[in-house]
């Protein structure tokens, strides 16, 4: 619990406070999961990702470790240098599989890795001059367009952008179609798109990666409510909240929420702001979309992109999808 007046002078933490609010008075009450990841979200997701549950991360690292020499043809066609743009990079675990094949082999490229963590990116930058020294490595910590934008404005080389780990699954049906727009209108001809894809599957296998038997996954969701608290003056008790998610086989959308348990109210100062919470009323902190392949046709088809490959896992889990700009 914060008391007191909290001043907002750092443009990344006024748009935290203003998602916050908007998120909260809207119908039903919502958190973005972008949210998830300051530095203890950060460490918790990296457990999230060795769960025996955590089936993506296991799922996508087999598609880089064994179609790596696929990819490097895929990227380095033609022969000339590029560059490897990653949305959400993250630590970079599975990525290192493919920065060193690429190394390896002697390919021509400069690494860029996009996240609106700092803190990661330098984690990130600081064990890639140890692993993989012949890399070169320029962070932008920044959001995805912006960071684009950037880079566009500084060089004409032609780019191939990784997003992966079904970060895509995050935006509804519509918000995915407009991201997938906006990104191929930033993308030049000739320019790739590698896509991670989680893939509809047995419902069971899907809902217990949300709801792991150590709570983890708990732990994670319900770390948002105490960034609140840290960084905006918020009073939420964690106590009063549980964590419940759900997966439907039908639309292939996984939410994620935290529940209230009681009636309560909730004040964050930074918003001069208290909100009413109902007895099990849910605030919705995750979307994690599951797809079939005619989905994926029809989003690359709405974008103006087309599919070049579709690499799999061996139990068809996962896919990593590469987009042409038309």
């Amino acid at each position: 619990m914060s008391s007191g007046t909290t001043t907002i002078t750092d443009t990344n933490l006024k748009t935290f406070a203003n998602d916050v609010k908007s998120g909260l008075e809207g119908t039903p009450k919502t958190l973005s999961s972008k949210y998830f990841y300051n530095d203890k979200g950060d460490k918790l997701f990296q457990l999230i990702m060795k769960l025996p549950e955590y089936y993506p991360t296991r799922s996508e690292y087999e598609i880089l470790s064994t179609r790596k020499q696929e990819m490097l043809k895929l990227f380095h066609g033609g022969g000339d240098a590029f560059q490897l743009i990653e949305f959400g990079a993250g630590d970079g675990t599975k990525t290192k599989v493919l920065l060193k094949h690429l190394v390896e082999q002697q390919v021509e490229f400069i690494y860029l890795p996009i996240d609106i963590s700092a803190n990661v990116l330098r984690q990130l930058k600081d064990s890639l001059a140890i692993e993989i020294p012949q890399c070169e490595v320029i962070t932008m910590p920044y959001e995805y367009f912006d960071a684009l934008e950037r880079i566009n404005a500084e060089s004409k080389q032609r780019k191939v952008i990784l997003f992966l780990g079904s970060n895509i699954g995050n935006f509804t049906g519509e918000r995915a179609h407009q991201f997938l727009q906006s990104l191929a209108h930033r993308m030049n001809p000739n320019d790739l798109l590698m896509l991670g894809m989680d893939l509809m599957k047995d419902p069971k296998t899907i809902l217990a990666a949300y709801n792991d038997s150590q709570g983890i996954t708990r732990e994670f969701n319900l770390n948002l409510l105490d960034r609140i608290n840290e960084e905006l003056g918020g009073n939420f008790n964690r106590q009063n909240f549980t964590h419940y998610p759900t997966y439907n086989p039908i639309t292939g959308e996984t939410k994620s929420y935290i529940v209230s348990t009681r009636k309560q109210q909730v004040h964050i100062t930074a918003l001069d702001q208290t909100y009413e919470l109902n007895a099990w009323e849910a605030i919705q902190t995750e979307l994690s979309q599951k797809y079939d392949l005619p989905t994926i046709d029809k989003l690359a088809e709405g974008a103006g992109l087309h599919i070049k490959s579709m690499l799999f896992d061996c139990k068809h889990w996962f896919v990593d999808v590469v987009l042409e700009k038309k």
